[in-house]
């Protein structure tokens, strides 16, 4: 500011030196910096018309995808417990990734996928999947691993943290988000057993935080100290199938989406060592509120419900760039019971749904969305039987 303003009074000085004449802004103008915010406001003020483009068809539920620059992109499929590289033109199985130790069943199998923060350098990716363990069990668990150059094979890879519970492949979660921070932010679900949300030495009904590259538990967590293991994982607790993570840019506040019983799917911002209040017990009584305000010790509320009926919502993700308009920095939801994406304003916070758009309409049950490099965004379906797509959106 200081040099900026030294030049302007040089240049003044030097002006009436020379004897020129500076014209003053006329009184009922706006200085050019207002201008420019006036500007601004207006262009976010305008809804653009979406652009649909189908990029990937003849997929079985992809749950989640990834842009790895160059205009490709990663992505899991759930049943087929592939993963699968778009270069443009043509789709790719990875090779070498072991398909046949993936557990599909219900709603578990190949799920969430996540960049490493230095995958342009390291090509090493994270999955979240069903698996065995020793004596002919299963579990979900979170894997990480190296491909090569091309994209085209795994090199290697290990396990960075089991032992999420799972019973019939019911609520088997299993969103990923790594942050700047080298952490990896998991939710998980609560595999359809009411004691498993508030349990704290359970991985279920949880959203879990461990260091991306070691897979110990991440330093800051509120349970750090605990005697358990699993517990030092816990972030936040109280939760029934977390399907959605993301971290709202220029905040570093983190959300979640939660699919909720017959009434209130979720959407929260989470809070470190944060109770979300769901118990349903005794048994498994979905019939209890997704936040109980009763239990002991403090509740976080969502910060948007559904309410009655429920549209399983799935995904989510900020939507941000100046070209997207009015949808510059909401957070769109996808729902696949309500076959459309919800995108949602922050007011303080608050969520509210401010628009529903028809062109996201068509295409059935949605799973997933996901914020991509320049004015677009990822969309992927979750039908079934050969009929899903991953689609592009841009503005209008």
């Amino acid at each position: 500011m200081r040099t900026r303003l030294g030049i302007a009074v040089l240049a003044t000085t030097a002006a009436v030196g020379l004897g020129l004449v500076l014209s003053p802004v006329p009184s009922g103008a706006a200085p050019p910096a207002d201008r420019g915010a006036a500007a601004a406001s207006a262009e976010r003020a305008v809804v653009p018309a979406l652009k649909v483009r189908r990029v990937v068809g003849g997929l079985d539920k992809p749950w989640d995808v990834r842009p790895v620059g160059g205009g490709r992109l990663l992505f899991t499929q759930r049943d087929r417990a592939t993963v699968s590289l778009w270069t443009g033109g043509r789709t790719r199985t990875v090779r070498g990734f072991p398909s046949n130790r993936v557990w599909t069943s219900g709603e578990t199998g190949l799920m969430g996928l996540e960049l490493d923060r230095n995958f342009a350098k390291n090509r090493r990716i994270l999955t979240c999947q069903g698996g065995f363990t020793a004596g002919g069990g299963h579990d979900v668990g979170v894997y990480a691993w190296r491909l090569n150059k091309s994209l085209t094979r795994v090199v290697a890879g290990k396990k960075l943290l089991g032992g999420f519970p799972t019973t019939s492949g019911r609520h088997g979660g299993c969103r990923l988000l790594a942050l700047r921070d080298g952490s990896l932010v998991v939710g998980t679900g609560d595999a359809a057993v009411g004691t498993n949300p508030r349990d704290l030495t359970s991985l279920g009904g949880k959203t879990l935080r461990l260091n991306a590259t070691s897979g110990k538990p991440w330093r800051t967590n509120r349970f750090i100290k605990a005697a358990n293991r699993n517990k030092r994982y816990v972030f936040t607790f109280g939760h029934r199938n977390v399907q959605g993570l993301d971290v709202q840019p220029g905040t570093g506040r983190l959300w979640s989406v939660e699919q909720g019983t017959g009434r209130d799917d979720e959407v929260n911002r989470l809070v470190r060592g944060g109770d979300f209040g769901y118990d349903p017990v005794p048994g498994y009584n979905e019939s209890v509120p997704m936040t109980d305000p009763g239990l002991p010790g403090k509740q976080y509320r969502a910060t948007w419900t559904s309410g009655d009926p429920t549209i399983a919502t799935s995904g989510g993700g900020f939507i941000s760039g100046r070209r997207w308009g009015a949808y510059d920095g909401t957070f769109a939801v996808a729902a696949q019971k309500g076959e459309r994406v919800l995108f949602l304003s922050v007011k303080g916070k608050r969520l509210q749904k401010v628009r529903e758009p028809a062109a996201l309409k068509r295409y059935g049950r949605i799973r997933t969305v996901v914020d991509g490099p320049g004015a677009v965004f990822y969309v992927t379906t979750d039908n079934g039987g050969g009929n899903d797509v991953i689609l592009a959106v841009r503005p209008g």
